[in-house]
């Protein structure tokens, strides 16, 4: 079995994403390599892609958003669901937020929150349950980065957080521009041109967005 830490702590370096220069995080320096490295040593054993290993721009969005706005996330309790690296729960941790909860169903992207949490003297507690189908969670604010990359996961998604925001929780997403966005019931709070990685994107960065979901 493999070590999720070992593997992370050697597939990985700490790096500053381009858009939050505040936080540090284990991101693969050659997307190549940590690929492989997945499909060799983890595909027997059913571990996805290690998506929590680079810093969407989703996430970066969301994260800049609550660094430069710490009153979104202050004094309250967080979630950010698909967590992947952390990234924005870090943020909302460092912007002040009462609690915060890191959610991911990878047990590798569990590890690298924790890792990555640790690297930046922040507490986030950490899950690995699926609450797509929780319509009773008690969050005042759910960060979503970069969830509308297919229509699966939309189509679970959306009404989710949709759910969420009629019950009254604020609820944000980053997203760059994916094919399945959701377009209506939206208001744009954020915008920002985020540098990206050709070999992840197919341009040298991304204008990306912060919306609110209006229910």
């Amino acid at each position: 079995m493999t070590d999720p830490v070992a593997f992370i702590r050697k597939e990985t370096v700490l790096t500053r994403p381009a858009l939050v220069p505040e936080i540090e995080l284990h991101l693969a320096d050659e997307i190549t390599p940590i690929w492989e490295a997945t499909e060799s040593v983890l595909a027997a054993i059913g571990v996805p892609p290690p998506y929590w290993a680079f810093a969407w721009p989703g996430g970066q969005a969301l994260a800049r958003h609550l660094l430069d706005t710490p009153s979104v996330a202050a004094g309250r309790r967080v979630l950010d669901f698909a967590s992947g690296s952390g990234l924005a729960a870090i943020a909302a941790a460092m912007a002040g937020a009462a609690a915060v909860t890191a959610n991911d169903i990878d047990a590798f992207a569990a590890a690298a929150i924790r890792l990555n949490a640790a690297a930046n003297g922040v507490s986030v507690e950490v899950s690995t349950e699926d609450l797509t189908d929780r319509a009773d969670l008690d969050f005042d604010l759910v960060l979503a980065g970069d969830v509308f990359y297919e229509r699966p996961m939309t189509s679970r998604v959306e009404p989710w957080l949709r759910a969420l925001a009629r019950r009254g929780t604020t609820v944000l997403f980053g997203d760059p521009g994916r094919v399945y966005r959701p377009r209506a019931g939206l208001e744009l709070v954020a915008w920002y041109d985020v540098p990206t990685s050709r070999e992840l994107e197919d341009r040298d960065s991304r204008e990306t967005g912060v919306w609110r979901v209006l229910g």
